[in-house]
């Protein structure tokens, strides 16, 4: 079908806040805006994934075995459950005691030779020429070293920025399926891919088996590698810290292995796959091109998101020395305090000192509105565009630029042409990439007023989910999308809560930065712009619509089919409200294919038709259209218009 809107049938994730699917993690972000019992509800799921309590059957039992209701749960371990969310002091390894060592020198000098005792197989291969080495008794040695000679002693650091946002205390992804040697990111990228295609509420094989196999893509990347020890981490410090590499580190350290095992491990997907990265916009750049594959109907289906595990040390040292990140010292001044509120690190257009860094996955799933139709899916809100722009040249590869005023202006425009004027200068919300940092309150804030003004909208709303799960970098705009979809589903744009006011320097005439929880149900949201600027003049801007607005389109577009596809999606919605209640009970399910039977070579057919591969219902088949045909004439016709310039004189 010619124009097929990517829908969004499936979503989820972990952050800082929670599991993305049923919309756990937004709730915890608009808490006390919720009804009592959906504050419960909320408290008690959270409990649940934090390992403070476990479910059976309705009772709930704590880890002394003692049995709770769910009002018991939540009084018991509520203060837990917000101190063990979002943004906090990190937990992952202690902040101010990092690993590390100190170069010293020693002079030449007899009188400062320096002479020790150590384990003879313990000797460098190549000893330095500086030693002199002499055998003891009990296989020790006596070393002398004389000259000039360098050493590394152990000396432990403490980083600036001892705030970030972590997945949840007491939740461990590795602890959900057998993660041996995997590194934390794709930990994360199967618990979020799988959480994702288990809220859609089909079985996965029923999916596959209406489309082609090459009809199903993957598009999925982190932006920084996996850092940690089992991947480039480890690979760079192994030498350097006396070990050795491991077979691994190299391949789980790729930049592109977040879409492989969603591929291997959790789909068992032949189809398209497809690794980009933008920096802090790359969850926009694999949305941008899974949205563009699905429209020019090559994609039916497309599992799109990234994993970033990005808060280590040397990650957190890294952007430190860049002056980007919010620094303890630099928080205790904005507060004129002693004890630097790490709970409030991240202030998006207030009084701001740089970003603050988290670790996040988010995937969701994109069907065309087809299929969607055929196979009964809820559908949560649609992406008809993304729009990417570079900033030209720059004075700073870190420095924002004009790009950001291409992407965004034309997803505005976008917008109207869709769903026209009104529902976007009254009916929408903009989700600010909203770093933290004073150049991003006042560049951003900036455009988006300028933006504003051209396209004649007041009061226009502006939220930035960073305020509570900080900077996921590659992740970041994942966090963006399915906060917006939580606006969507209980019409309440979160707060900035973090900070007191907005600062002075940000664009506010026809801007709106709502400190609390802003209820809009009196005025629902059609249409929500995210926006997300990266290192480099990586500039991105996608629209989304809301699904009721998308069922306004549909029932237009399949009159005919509507009805049908309305009971079809009363199961669906059964079956995606099961899972909610398994996962809320932190029973997650996690598909992980390792080890179940590979598809057999030699029963792969191959022919003028197309490829059969054992295990999938549909083949793959060649098109045989030719797009250049109005380029060719056949040899007859381009022969008669050459021949009369061939005649000789």
């Amino acid at each position: 079908m010619p124009n097929s809107l990517p829908v969004i049938v499936g979503f989820g994730g972990y952050s800082a806040a929670g599991r993305s699917s049923s919309h756990q993690a937004f709730r915890r972000m608009i808490l006390e805006t919720l009804p009592a019992e959906e504050q419960v509800n909320t408290v008690v799921s959270l409990a649940c994934l934090m390992a403070q309590v476990t479910k059976e059957g309705e009772t709930y039992r704590d880890q002394q075995g003692a049995e709770l209701s769910a009002a018991e749960v939540d009084q018991q371990f509520r203060q837990q459950v917000l101190d063990g969310t979002l943004i906090r002091k990190i937990e992952l390894f202690d902040p101010a005691n990092i690993p590390g060592h100190k170069k010293i020198s020693f002079t030449d000098s007899p009188d400062q030779a320096v002479q020790f005792n150590m384990l003879k197989r313990d000797l460098p291969k190549v000893p330095p020429q500086s030693w002199q080495v002499r055998d003891l008794e009990d296989g020790n040695v006596e070393v002398t070293a004389t000259g000039s000679s360098q050493y590394l002693i152990e000396s432990p650091y403490e980083l600036i920025a001892k705030a970030a946002g972590q997945l949840p205390s007491g939740f461990n992804p590795s602890d959900h399926y057998n993660s041996r040697f995997h590194p934390r990111s794709l930990q994360m990228a199967l618990l979020g891919a799988s959480d994702a295609v288990h809220s859609i509420g089909i079985p996965w094989d029923k999916i596959a088996a209406s489309v082609a196999p090459d009809e199903v893509g993957v598009y999925s990347s982190s932006a920084l590698s996996q850092m940690t020890e089992e991947g480039f981490g480890g690979l760079l410090q192994a030498r350097l810290r006396g070990g050795r590499t491991t077979a691994k580190q190299v391949p789980l350290g790729l930049n592109s292995m977040p879409a492989d095992f969603v591929n291997a491990y959790v789909l068992g997907s032949v189809g398209h796959t497809e690794a980009i990265t933008g920096a802090c916009a790359s969850f926009l750049y694999v949305l941008q091109a899974a949205v563009r594959d699905i429209r020019s109907g090559r994609r039916r289906v497309a599992i799109l998101g990234n994993a970033e595990a990005g808060v280590t040390p040397e990650i957190s040292e890294g952007f430190a020395n860049m002056s980007a990140l919010g620094s303890d010292e630099n928080l205790c001044k904005l507060d004129g305090t002693d004890t630097p509120d790490w709970r409030r690190a991240s202030r998006p257009f207030g009084h701001n000192c740089g970003f603050t860094l988290s670790e996040a996955t988010q995937y969701i799933v994109l069907m065309d509105d087809a299929l969607a139709i055929e196979l009964g899916a809820d559908i949560h809100g649609a992406v008809p565009e993304v729009f990417i722009n570079a900033d030209g040249v720059k004075k700073s590869i870190s420095a924002p630029g004009v790009g950001n005023y291409i992407s965004f202006s034309k997803a505005v425009a976008a917008a109207i042409s869709i769903v026209g004027e009104d529902s976007v200068t009254k009916h929408s919300f903009v989700h600010a990439h909203g770093s933290s940092t004073p150049a991003n309150r006042t560049t951003e804030s900036h455009l988006i007023e300028q933006v504003a003004i051209a396209f004649d909208i007041y009061d226009w709303p502006i939220t930035a989910t960073k305020s509570y799960v900080g900077h996921s970098l590659s992740t970041a705009s994942g966090d963006q999308l399915v906060s917006a979809l939580g606006t969507f589903k209980y019409q309440t744009i979160p707060g900035i809560k973090t900070i007191t006011e907005v600062a002075p320097d940000v664009a506010q005439e026809r801007l709106r930065f709502p400190l609390q929880d802003l209820d809009v149900s009196g005025n629902k949201m059609d249409v929500a712009f995210i926006n997300s600027k990266g290192f480099g003049g990586n500039n991105a801007t996608a629209l989304v619509l809301s699904p009721t607005k998308v069922e306004e389109m549909l029932a237009v577009r399949y009159a005919d089919q509507f009805n049908q596809y309305l009971d079809l999606r009363k199961v669906t919605r059964a079956a995606a409200a099961e899972y909610a209640v398994q996962a809320d009970a932190a029973q997650l399910d996690v598909i992980y294919r390792f080890g179940e039977p590979l598809i057999e070579e030699a029963g792969v057919t191959i022919s003028t038709e197309g490829v059969h591969i054992p295990g999938f219902a549909r083949d793959v088949t060649f098109s045989r259209e030719n797009p250049w045909q109005d380029m060719q004439q056949s040899a007859a016709a381009v022969q008669a218009q050459l021949d009369p310039l061939c005649v000789p004189d």
